[in-house]
């Protein structure tokens, strides 16, 4: 690990609980790799002490900026100076960057990671019928991201009709052109399949939507990184379907993260 001095950059990953987190050793590795000096640590803070917890951030001079996950990403929101549009639409913040004057600038970066994984892999969403499992946190972000890249349709497909109905509104407000569809579980007439649940992670988990109405021509999409392989994307590979693992969102989203924080060489542009 490069040596710590006076002048390197702090970040910080805040967390509760925060045990679990790769992203320290992911974006040290990539802060070295870029020669950048700079380390980022994890934080644990609980809900009750992260606006406290915040406010000192914001307050030191070296500190660069922070990763928010679970359970902060929505009450971040609040605490930031200012946010990205794409923050503003998901309600949600899982990147900040701090401004020499002290200013704490919010991103969220989920959907925009998953959509670069996508783009990376050689698979375009543009003008794609997406059907996208979830409602929830990833979901939500992943949507809009999808929005903004300009997919010709987008269907929502979630246990409670109460969070599809809150995603549509939103997404019908911000993107009136698009349209939206809901409680659309069948994956057939769709090119791209998204499963933005967490079911997969757990062995034994039901598969999120009907495997069998699958076919060769659509992509079956994760946002699981473990296992590589979940069971629907198995059973997609089984009918045919080209599949797109989870490892290119957070790849894609870990170099964003670096870029927005400014974890980049002396000299170079962030």
């Amino acid at each position: 690990m490069t040596d710590i001095s006076g002048h390197s950059r702090v970040y910080g990953i805040l967390a509760d609980p925060v045990h679990h987190v790769q992203t320290p050793q992911r974006l040290n590795a990539l802060m070295r790799a870029r020669g950048h000096d700079g380390v980022m640590v994890p934080i644990h803070v609980g809900t009750d002490d992260l606006a406290t917890v915040v406010a000192g951030l914001k307050r030191m001079k070296t500190f660069g900026g922070f990763v928010a996950t679970v359970p902060h990403k929505t009450a971040i929101v609040g605490l930031c100076d200012e946010i990205s549009r794409q923050a503003g639409l998901v309600g949600a913040v899982n990147c900040v960057r701090r401004e020499p004057d002290g200013r704490l600038v919010g991103e969220i970066l989920d959907g925009l990671g998953f959509v670069a994984g996508l783009r990376r892999e050689g698979l375009e969403p543009t003008g794609r019928r997406v059907l996208l499992l979830g409602a929830g946190g990833a979901a939500n972000a992943i949507a809009f991201a999808l929005a903004e890249a300009g997919v010709a349709s987008l269907a929502i497909a979630n246990r409670t009709r109460a969070r599809s109905e809150d995603l549509a509104r939103r997404l019908s407000h911000a993107f009136p052109q698009l349209p939206v569809a809901l409680d659309e579980a069948d994956p057939a007439n769709h090119d791209i399949v998204v499963n933005g649940t967490s079911l997969g992670l757990a062995e034994g988990d039901p598969l999120p939507v009907d495997a069998s109405r699958l076919s060769g021509r659509q992509v079956v999409a994760e946002i699981i990184m473990q296992p590589r392989v979940t069971a629907l994307l198995a059973a997609a590979q089984a009918r045919g379907c080209r599949v797109h693992y989870g490892l290119p969102m957070l790849e894609c989203q870990l170099e964003m993260m670096a870029d927005y924080m400014g974890m980049t060489a002396p000299g170079a542009r962030p």
